[in-house]
C-alpha cells in the first residue's frame, strides 16, 4: 500500500501529465527532487485556477478559494491560526515542496488573490490594472518555481516576474475567443479605445483591421516582456533555469503562431503539437 506522500506525489504527477500543459515538457529536464516539487507547484496552481473556471456559481467558487486558503495555512504548519494538516493530495505534496525549497507563504496566497480577481471583475481599464492581475496569476507561479530551480542573484526574481507577465499575455491573446464566450475581456479598455475596437466586437468575434491592429500592438508588448526577462537572467543563474527557458521557448512560439495567423484567434485554435514542444525543448537543451 502506498504511503500518503507517495499517493499525493502520484496524484500531482498524473494531473500534470493529463493536463498536456506547455510546462510539462520543461519539467522532464529537472532532477527528480525538483521535478516532484514542480509537479506540486503546477498542480496547486492548476487546482486554484480551476475553482474559478469550473464553478459556475460565484459564491461556490469563492468558498472553494477560501478552502484553498485554509489548505495553505495547513501547508505552512497552521501559522495562520487554522491548525491541522493538509487534506487535499495536492496540498500534502505542496507542503513537502514548501519545506524542501522554502517557498515563501505569500506566493501561493498571492495566486489565490489573483484568482479572486476573476470573481470580482471581467474587464481591465488600463494595462497597469492588467499587469497587476498577470502578476498574481502568473508571475507568482514563476517566483515559486525559481525557489525550486535554485538561483544565486536577486535579478532572478525580476526574470520570473517578467517571464510570467509574458506568459499570461500570451495566454490572454490565445484565449480571446473562449474568454469572450465566458463574458470576459482581458484586453485593457484603454487599448480597445486606442484602436477603435468596441467590446461588442470582441464578444461577437468580429475580425477586421481594427482588431488586427489591436492584436499586433498586444503581441509586440508581449515580445518586449520576453526580452525584459531574457535581459534580467544573470549568467550565473542560467544553469538552473533550463526548465524556465524551455517554457519561454514554447510560449514564445505560441505567440509567433498567433502572428502567423494574422491574429485571427476567433476562427483558429492556437496550439503546438506534442512533437513541436519536444523539439523546442531539445533544441534549447542542446544549445546550452
Amino acid at each position: 500500500m502506498q504511503s500518503v506522500a507517495a499517493r499525493s506525489l502520484d496524484y500531482c504527477r498524473k494531473l500534470t501529465r493529463r493536463s498536456r500543459s506547455n510546462f510539462f515538457y520543461s519539467f522532464l529536464f529537472l532532477p527528480r527532487p525538483r521535478r516532484e516539487a514542480i509537479y506540486a507547484v503546477y498542480a496547486f496552481s492548476r487546482a486554484v485556477d480551476d475553482v474559478v473556471d469550473e464553478m459556475a456559481d460565484p459564491a461556490e467558487a469563492a468558498e472553494g478559494l477560501a478552502e484553498w486558503r485554509r489548505e495553505v495555512d495547513r501547508m505552512y504548519g497552521g501559522r495562520g491560526g487554522g491548525g491541522g494538516r493538509p487534506e487535499h493530495p495536492i496540498a500534502v505534496q505542496m507542503a513537502e515542496a514548501v519545506r524542501a525549497f522554502h517557498i515563501p507563504r505569500e506566493l501561493p496566497l498571492a495566486l489565490i488573490d489573483g484568482c479572486e480577481m476573476d470573481l470580482a471583475r471581467g474587464r481591465y481599464e488600463t494595462f497597469e490594472d492588467l499587469y497587476r492581475y498577470c502578476y498574481h496569476v502568473a508571475s507568482v507561479i514563476g517566483l515559486m518555481c525559481i525557489e525550486v530551480f535554485g538561483y544565486r542573484t536577486e535579478s532572478a526574481k525580476r526574470y520570473a516576474e517578467k517571464l510570467g507577465i509574458a506568459f499570461q499575455l500570451t495566454n490572454i491573446l490565445r484565449d480571446v475567443r473562449p474568454d469572450a464566450e465566458r463574458g470576459r475581456i482581458y484586453l485593457p479598455r484603454e487599448d480597445l479605445d486606442r484602436f477603435g475596437c468596441r467590446e461588442e466586437e470582441i464578444l461577437g468575434g468580429v475580425y477586421g483591421d481594427r482588431f488586427t491592429a489591436l492584436m499586433k500592438f498586444q503581441c509586440e508588448r508581449a515580445h518586449r516582456f520576453y526580452e525584459e526577462a531574457r535581459e534580467a537572467l544573470a549568467p550565473e543563474d542560467r544553469p538552473g533555469m533550463l526548465a524556465a527557458e524551455i517554457m519561454g521557448g514554447i510560449y514564445r512560439r505560441l505567440l509567433r503562431e498567433i502572428e502567423n495567423l494574422r491574429y485571427d484567434v476567433f476562427r483558429n485554435t492556437v496550439s503546438l503539437s506534442r512533437l513541436q514542444k519536444i523539439w523546442i525543448a531539445l533544441k534549447i537543451w542542446a544549445a546550452r
